[in-house]
């Protein structure tokens, strides 16, 4: 009778622990998965479901473990996503193997997907900008937000900001040299100049001052702002010059301060600082924070470096590095790279073209949030051209210089208290 007893007993314990010993899928994200990009999406998809992620850090290229679900995988097959089904026992070895404290490795759960939003001018097409690109192709929705949005305090129902390539120096994109008789230029600037009267404004520059400091102050409150290209520079410059005037008579229909070098306030900047601004309308340039082509030289030899950073440590630059490679083809830009002699000691560099002092990538905390600048116009497109047609991503679906756009768009569902620093 005992040992019957016994036997039920222990049979009730196995059964109980079969019911919480949960099989799992595991999205690859080394050599082995079929599309980089869209597995992004399909991890986005998950928290929308309410389906727990877990990140694993430097595990495979920054692999995605969920609990096995029939929709997930239904998911993975239609968008041709890459995955495993693993037993209990192989999931738990793999979780054993990332936390194991003689590994750069680190589990971080991801707890819901963040509200986007984009920041684009009217008229704009999802091809115009690398951001965009990478969020219609992967399938993460996003909504745009304009300058009547942001000063509106829009920003405060959303989670992560992309700045689209814009000018917040007000010299609309420094294009006037090359393009002040352009039917587009010409267009460009009355949209910019109507949008800054609607809204109270005298002059672009101002407006768009305004514009930067609502962005700082989403930033502030805990957002997490990402940008590229001339969004990078153009707007910290914009932050800089807040009571300085640096746009030619030919941009708001005065002369600039001539002053205007030593009104720049660096302490407002984001990641910037000693820097000097080009007023020159007739220079495709803002300032010397950007390199330019003859200091990067041969394409054949443009590449950049990401660093490797301790996942169990500094989660945040690890998951904003996560990658099938750590070597990367550059691509040029308005704003292509950053003089790292320019940039604040507080800033983090998460990667670098070796040998040099050009800064791709880097990252930085501004109050309770997170903002991220990233050089380049599109890691695809090595000289983007205006007119150049779009870049295809199913084309270049493994691309590593689109993933790291993608880290930037899960950072936001990262469980908080791991990134406490």
């Amino acid at each position: 009778m005992v040992k019957r007893m016994l036997a039920c007993i222990l049979f009730l314990v196995i059964g109980s622990f079969s019911a919480f010993a949960q099989s799992k899928i595991l999205i690859p994200m080394d050599l082995d998965q079929n599309d980089h990009l869209k597995a992004y999406g399909i991890t986005y998809y998950a928290l929308k479901q309410g389906i727990a992620i877990d990140w694993l850090l430097n595990y495979r290229g920054g692999s995605f473990m969920a609990d096995a679900n029939d929709l997930l995988i239904a998911e993975c097959r239609i968008r041709g996503v890459t995955f495993e089904k693993l037993d209990a026992s192989s999931a738990n070895s793999i979780y054993n193997l990332v936390q194991s404290p003689d590994k750069n490795m680190d589990v971080v759960k991801l707890e819901k997907a963040p509200k986007i939003a984009v920041y684009v001018p009217p008229g704009f097409q999802p091809w115009d900008d690398a951001v965009t690109l990478a969020l219609e192709y992967a399938e993460v929705p996003y909504d745009k937000v304009w300058d009547d949005e942001v000063l509106g305090d829009k920003l405060k129902q959303y989670d992560w900001l992309h700045l689209h390539h814009e000018d917040f120096t007000g010299q609309y994109g420094k294009f006037y040299g090359n393009y002040s008789s352009a039917p587009w230029y010409q267009a460009q600037v009355r949209m910019l100049e109507a949008e800054a009267h609607k809204l109270g404004f005298t002059k672009v520059s101002e407006e768009k001052k305004a514009v930067a400091r609502k962005i700082k102050e989403f930033v502030a409150n805990g957002g997490f702002m990402f940008a590229m290209c001339s969004a990078t520079d153009t707007y910290d410059i914009a932050l800089a010059a807040e009571n300085d005037d640096i746009c030619d008579q030919v941009f708001d229909g005065d002369p600039t301060d001539p002053n205007y070098q030593q009104k720049l306030d660096y302490s407002k900047c984001f990641a910037f600082e000693n820097f000097k601004v080009d007023p020159n309308p007739f220079v495709y340039e803002y300032s010397d924070i950007d390199v330019q082509p003859n200091e990067v030289g041969s394409k054949d030899n443009d590449y950049f470096t990401l660093f490797d950073f301790s996942a169990k440590y500094d989660p945040v630059p690890t998951m904003l590095t996560q990658d099938h490679t750590n070597v990367i083809k550059g691509f040029m830009g308005q704003t292509t790279a950053f003089h790292k002699n320019l940039i604040k000691k507080s800033v983090t560099i998460l990667a670098e073209r070796e040998g040099s002092d050009q800064v791709k990538y880097l990252y930085s905390t501004y109050g309770r949030g997170f903002f991220a600048f990233y050089g380049g116009h599109d890691p695809e497109d090595y000289q983007h051209q205006v007119g150049d047609p779009p870049t295809d991503l199913k084309l270049h679906k493994n691309s590593p210089g689109y993933r790291l756009i993608l880290n930037n768009v899960l950072f936001p569902a990262a469980k908080k208290k791991k990134l406490k620093t």
